[in-house]
């Protein structure tokens, strides 16, 4: 990208990047973002009223341990996108391998949840991320993931 991006990146321009909607929209906000260090923080207010609580827990609400893995995915796509300098139109990413995945402290609504995610390499149309998952400051997951882009 030629011009400098303005932060912090709100919901609406995260729209343009990533092709992901409610309710599967899981990155309300870019708050930090370096571009040459392959790396970006990102932030998911996790509130009472995400559909998914409803099922697990109603009597304990507790965030699926897979939605924090797909949230630092999709702050992965934010960031190839935003180093690409391409849009939500662009060549589409999945999702296609999970390692080394370490849950340390439950998410729960009313937590602010700050994914810090680093590209680790690229690989032909593939790029493998490194996230970790925080509330106030203390991991509540890590994990290394694989996504690879569509062909053509």
């Amino acid at each position: 990208m030629n011009e400098p991006v303005q932060l912090p990146i709100d919901v609406a321009a995260i729209q343009t990047l990533i092709p992901h909607r409610y309710p599967f929209l899981l990155v309300d906000r870019v708050d930090e973002l370096d571009i040459e260090g392959k790396r970006i923080v990102c932030r998911k207010n996790v509130s009472i009223n995400e559909p998914f609580f409803q099922g697990h827990f109603p009597t304990q609400p507790i965030m699926p341990g897979v939605l924090i893995i797909e949230a630092l995915a999709q702050a992965g796509g934010v960031l190839t996108q935003l180093s690409l300098g391409r849009d939500a139109q662009s060549k589409l990413f999945y999702m296609v391998k999970v390692d080394n995945a370490r849950f340390s402290r439950q998410v729960v609504p009313g937590d602010v949840l700050e994914l810090h995610v680093t590209i680790k390499r690229v690989i032909r149309n593939m790029a493998v991320y490194y996230g970790e998952a925080k509330v106030d400051g203390e991991i509540a997951a890590c994990a290394e993931v694989l996504c690879a882009g569509t062909r053509g």
